[in-house]
């Protein structure tokens, strides 16, 4: 089990599942929307990270906030650094699709790749945050499974939209 250094931040492993669910989430939204670019897809998924990262920013400095005490500029860099992960997990489906014409896919086609990589990684991050807690291998098992099952709704509501 390796040792995390307390001088080091932790990974928001809850950021980086929600933000792969959310980056899933914006994928499928654009099936009902017909034809897209894959530009525009791109920027779509960035922003939308990062409207919803600055919405866990100032959630968390609020609900952490005592009545009247003010907020430093540490505790917001702090806090800004820990949701961080909600706007990575973006990037690699914004690079899945940025890469879908090198591997020759159409929209429809780089929709369905960007999804997988956003359900991939939202099952990788789920399985690395209970490991890294110490589940045994079946809750970690069981915590991919589930998120699985979650990126699967997205899918079949996507495939719903479509026809």
């Amino acid at each position: 089990m390796p040792t995390i250094r307390p001088d080091r931040p932790r990974t928001d492993y809850a950021g980086a599942i929600y933000g792969a669910l959310l980056a899933a989430s914006v994928i499928a939204g654009t099936a009902g929307f017909g034809p897209f670019s894959r530009l525009g897809l791109v920027l779509l998924l960035l922003v939308t990270g990062l409207v919803f990262w600055a919405a866990h920013v100032y959630a968390r400095l609020a609900g952490e906030r005592a009545h009247g005490q003010l907020l430093t500029r540490g505790e917001i860099r702090h806090t800004a650094g820990q949701e961080w992960p909600v706007v990575q997990a973006a990037v690699p489906p914004a690079l899945a699709v940025a890469i879908s014409p090198l591997l020759g896919l159409g929209l429809a086609g780089t929709a369905w790749f960007a999804l997988g990589v956003a359900l991939v990684e939202q099952v990788a991050w789920a399985s690395v945050a209970a490991a890294r807690a110490g589940a045994s291998p079946r809750l970690v098992a069981l915590s991919g499974l589930v998120n699985l099952v979650l990126g699967l709704v997205i899918v079949a509501a996507k495939t719903a939209v479509q026809h």
